[in-house]
């Protein structure tokens, strides 16, 4: 499949405006039974990850820590410390968890994110 061909398949949700998230911050979105943490980081830039913790299971990553390693934003779980990276879901700490990423936009300064085609 091409890469067109995968982007137009490609859904978006429309999941807050970007000035209802403080930076530094994480809220939960809810498409369906699926819970995605976007975070604000800086004035215009907005990640958003499963909000499932990957070491736990548990829904927390909302409630994460925010901060940085070098010029990458990351996120801590709240529970066990891990440390991910906001932009790839590597994890920093653990090399055998990964957290899953979604793709966002603003348009029209409503943040979107891109799930499964």
């Amino acid at each position: 499949m091409t890469q067109t061909a995968a982007a137009t398949r490609a859904t978006w949700l429309m999941a807050c405006e970007l000035d209802e998230l403080e930076p530094g911050w994480g809220e939960v979105a809810l498409h369906g039974g699926a819970q995605i943490a976007l975070v604000r980081f800086g004035a215009d830039e907005v990640y958003a990850v499963d909000h499932l913790d990957p070491h736990t299971g548990a829904p927390v990553m909302a409630r994460g820590i925010v901060g940085s390693r070098g010029e990458r934003p990351t996120i801590a779980s709240p529970l066990h410390k891990e440390v991910y990276d906001l932009g790839t879901g590597e994890c920093f700490t653990d090399a055998a968890l990964a957290l899953r990423t979604y793709r966002t936009r603003i348009v029209g300064g409503m943040i979107e994110v891109e799930l499964d085609g």
